[in-house]
């Protein structure tokens, strides 16, 4: 999966970027308050992006 579309499905979601990190963005999911590092790799693996998705709580 592109890293864009990751993003992308994130915001549309809710989540919002809490803060840059050196190699990995941190997002945020107000209603959980989880909080999530996306890597910034063009590609993301389908399964991480799975993990990803799920551990902020939306739906995979």
């Amino acid at each position: 999966m592109k890293r864009g579309e990751l993003i992308r499905q994130l915001t549309q979601a809710g989540c919002v970027l809490y803060r840059h990190g050196s190699r990995h963005d941190i997002y945020l999911n107000p209603a959980t308050g989880q909080k999530q590092s996306v890597p910034r790799h063009t590609e993301i693996d389908d399964a991480l992006a799975k993990h990803i998705k799920k551990y902020l709580g939306l739906k995979v």
